[in-house]
């Protein structure tokens, strides 16, 4: 075979596996329920203090805020009214959107209702939060773009029901929840001061957030059309269409997490207590950073075990990228980066930056892990499932073996 031949064939190959299929179907699944959990967990966690964070009883006051977005343009949703009841109506959405696309209900709905969510609130307050918040936030705006429900999902339950494979499919809930949002879009497009324009203040050059918000509208409505009165090759040139959004997001997605770690790795080793193996003394004695001091100060008091770790995280960050080209070595380096992170979630008390970092290193999950871990979670499933149907039958029998003869057990 020629060499023009060969890379007319890798390029079909790529080509096919690129339009044909939604590539890493459970590693997405995992940064959806990852990144769904640790912000509905910490949306749960700071309900009492919503207001001071997000609202109006917080030093950053709505006047504050607003004249920061006149300049930022940044978009959220606590802009369009300085109403108490508006921002908790926000909030609680975003807690119940959050909570929906983690168990994959409705997952393409929910994405960008998640996506709004985050970025209302962590736009209206920009001083609050920390690295975990950042990668929330452009998280968010990714999960938009992929196909993060084909597995491990109410969606992908309701797919495999045979009732539901009837054709043409009618989705009456479907329907139903695109009307309400559409409502509610044109609602605040019309009546409040929302600065959803077409071309405009939107996440890219010469794309405003009214562009994006109604062309996900119409798209879903495109969607539904197609599936029920064009099930052959419209529907063929769409899930190929979105099949590519989904790989590209997800390949955006990997190349975060290894843009992520090599600028922490190389911005570490100009640092001069990491050069020298201290780093890690200095925050162990911060208050801030102390939930067990105790703990801290074990840690603290071994001078090898701060220059080994210290020199250890700025190696494994450093590395990771590289170690892309070899699978058993980022798998273990992916260990380890995981560790690392359970450990700042402990020894420095941040575990929502913990938890949103891994939940973004599970797009390197090996695919033969996650496939042991659904069979060996199927399986318990189905034994618990057993069990619940097989001990109301087995009381049943002792009572008839106990019964006196002559009595009717009913």
């Amino acid at each position: 075979m020629t060499p023009s031949a060969r890379l007319q064939t890798a390029v079909a190959r790529g080509y096919t596996r690129v339009t044909a299929s939604a590539l890493g179907p459970r590693q997405s699944a995992v940064v959806r329920i990852g990144f769904s959990f640790t912000w509905l967990l910490f949306l749960v966690r700071e309900w009492p203090n919503r207001r001071e964070l997000y609202g109006p009883d917080g030093p950053w006051n709505w006047d504050m805020a607003a004249q920061l977005i006149d300049g930022n343009r940044a978009f959220t949703a606590l802009m369009w009214s300085d109403s108490t009841v508006w921002f908790e109506i926000v909030y609680a959405l975003a807690i119940v959107s959050s909570a929906l696309l983690l168990v994959g209900w409705r997952t393409r709905t929910m994405s960008v209702l998640f996506m709004i969510g985050v970025l209302s609130l962590q736009n209206r307050s920009i001083f609050v939060g920390d690295g975990g918040d950042n990668l929330i936030h452009l998280m968010s705006m990714y999960l938009v773009l992929t196909r993060c429900g084909q597995v491990w999902s109410l969606d992908a339950r309701r797919a495999a029901r045979p009732a539901d494979r009837e054709w043409p499919p009618r989705d009456t809930t479907g329907v139903v929840l695109w009307a309400v949002t559409g409502t509610a879009l044109l609602w605040t497009q019309l009546f409040t001061d929302a600065r959803l324009f077409l071309t405009a203040d939107g996440p890219l050059p010469g794309l405003g957030w009214g562009t994006v918000l109604w062309g996900l509208w119409l798209v879903q409505a495109g969607w539904w059309f197609v599936r029920r009165y064009a099930p052959g090759e419209p529907r063929t040139v769409l899930d190929a269409l979105a099949n590519v959004a989904h790989n590209g997001a997800l390949l955006v997605i990997m190349a975060e997490v290894c843009l992520l770690y090599a600028s922490a790795g190389w911005y570490k080793v100009q640092g001069s207590r990491w050069q020298d193996g201290t780093a890690l003394y200095y925050p162990l004695h911060l208050d801030y950073f102390s939930p067990w001091p105790w703990l801290a100060d074990i840690m603290a008091s071994s001078g090898t075990l701060v220059m080994v770790l210290t020199y250890g995280t700025v190696i494994v960050q450093v590395a990771f990228p590289f170690t892309l080209l070899n699978r058993r070595a980022k798998n273990a380096m992916l260990v380890l980066l995981m560790m690392e992170h359970l450990g700042i979630a402990v020894m420095l008390g941040l575990p929502f930056f913990s938890l949103a970092v891994i939940a973004a290193d599970s797009v390197f999950l090996p695919t033969n892990v996650l496939r042991w871990a659904e069979a060996r979670l199927g399986r318990a499933r189905d034994r618990l499932a057993a069990r619940a149907v097989w001990l109301p039958g087995q009381r049943a029998r002792e009572s008839d073996e106990e019964a006196p003869a002559g009595t009717l057990v009913r």
